[in-house]
């Protein structure tokens, strides 16, 4: 009897460690890495929760750990290797310029040029996620 105690005691015991979550992997600091300009709480995009009406955000962090990113010789790449890269949108005007077409457009090309060679994150010229009338 008293060895099925003491075996009823050890066997719980190693459940608990078995059954115990693993800790969260340590957390990366991307700061050493980030461009002139960008910080690690800059908003990347919004989203209209509803039904609540919240904005939800995502930041330049959030999106690094999303894309599994690393901080590697002063640059900061993506889970396969790719250097990663920053680009502000533009087009977020309650009254657009005369020459708006040709901003979005120069901004396209832009945008494609970098995508051959990076990956790229795209932040949004509306980090408040409001309505722009």
């Amino acid at each position: 009897m008293y060895l099925l105690a003491i075996l009823s005691t050890a066997v719980l015991l190693s459940f608990n460690v078995v059954a115990s979550p693993k800790p969260p992997p340590p957390k990366q600091s991307f700061a050493k890495c980030l461009p002139a300009g960008i910080t690690a709480s800059d908003v990347v995009s919004t989203r209209l929760v509803r039904p609540a009406n919240t904005i939800e955000k995502t930041t330049v962090e959030q999106k690094l750990v999303e894309l599994k990113a690393k901080c590697k010789s002063g640059r900061i790449v993506d889970s396969k290797g790719k250097e990663i890269r920053f680009f502000r949108l533009q087009g977020c005007w309650g009254n657009p310029p005369v020459d708006y077409q040709e901003i979005l457009e120069e901004q396209n090309k832009q945008l494609e040029k970098l995508k051959k060679r990076y990956t790229v994150i795209e932040m949004t010229c509306n980090p408040e996620g409001a309505p722009i009338h």
